[in-house]
């Protein structure tokens, strides 16, 4: 079952969006004419080629960078900086987690400051749970396998309990295995939360799997190219679902959309 609400005002919203990134050949656009809504409870995947500016627009959505045209939104307002409610889990897990605190304590970091130590206490075991993460608490994160350091990073970005979620390649580092069980808790920690989650990622089976909507960026600078609902239903499975046709079939348009030939 989808989690995303029909509303008037979009989760997250980018008209017109252009930006614009300086470098050695000087100012250079990155991004031009990108059009995209985000609706509340859904997750939208982005793909594109190498370069095409996924990072850079989950930075946009995220508030962590200018734009020079155009209009990015949260709730119906402008974004001019990180919006309330917003969290952003990045790839690099190990450098976004505090060794000499145990996982309880980094589960905390983003509340502790905020919140009373009952209710930083009750969203940090809450947040563990949801990744199944309970009986490592006391650990410290140079001890955990890199997948278990990544769902304590998306523990602390749960126990912020946001609104929305931007991943920017979250599983990208992982190994195969760990990866799916990943991509399965994430799936049932959004059906739990109704959070609305945008996922950069490279890996067009993982987008398909995972999204109510993949968009595939193009051209240079870049747009949105291909914006493809993904009808397949919920729960999905690693072994039944990508066997089923239409799987396969929105597998095909992501990497035809991309300029690949389809894997045998």
């Amino acid at each position: 079952m989808s989690t995303v609400q029909k509303s008037g005002v979009a989760a997250l919203e980018c008209q017109d969006l252009r930006v614009t990134l300086v470098g050695a050949a000087g100012a250079v656009d990155i991004l031009r004419g990108v059009d995209l809504a985000v609706q509340p409870g859904e997750f939208v995947s982005i793909l594109g080629p190498s370069g095409s500016g996924k990072t850079t627009l989950l930075r946009v959505l995220g508030g962590l960078q200018s734009i020079a045209g155009g209009e990015a939104r949260c709730n119906g307002t402008a974004v001019s900086g990180p919006p309330d409610g917003v969290v952003t889990v990045f790839q690099d897990y190990s450098n976004s987690l505090l060794p000499w605190r145990s996982v309880r304590r980094n589960v905390a970091l983003g509340i502790e400051s905020n919140c009373s130590k009952q209710e930083c206490r009750e969203r940090v075991e809450a947040a563990l749970a949801m990744v199944n993460l309970q009986a490592s608490a006391d650990e410290y994160p140079w001890r955990l396998s890199g997948g278990m350091q990544q769902r304590v990073q998306i523990a602390r970005a749960l126990a912020m309990r946001p609104s929305v979620l931007l991943m920017d390649e979250p599983f990208g580092a992982l190994d195969a295995m760990t990866k799916a069980s990943l991509q399965d808790q994430l799936q049932r920690v959004q059906e739990a939360t109704g959070t609305t989650v945008v996922f950069v990622t490279h890996d067009v089976e993982e987008a398909v799997y995972l999204s109510d909507r993949v968009v595939v960026l193009a051209g240079k600078p870049a747009s949105v190219g291909l914006s493809l609902d993904v009808d397949l239903g919920r729960p999905r499975d690693q072994i039944t679902t990508k066997e089923r046709p239409d799987y396969l079939q929105l597998r095909h348009q992501v990497y035809a959309a991309l300029g690949h030939e389809v894997p045998r």
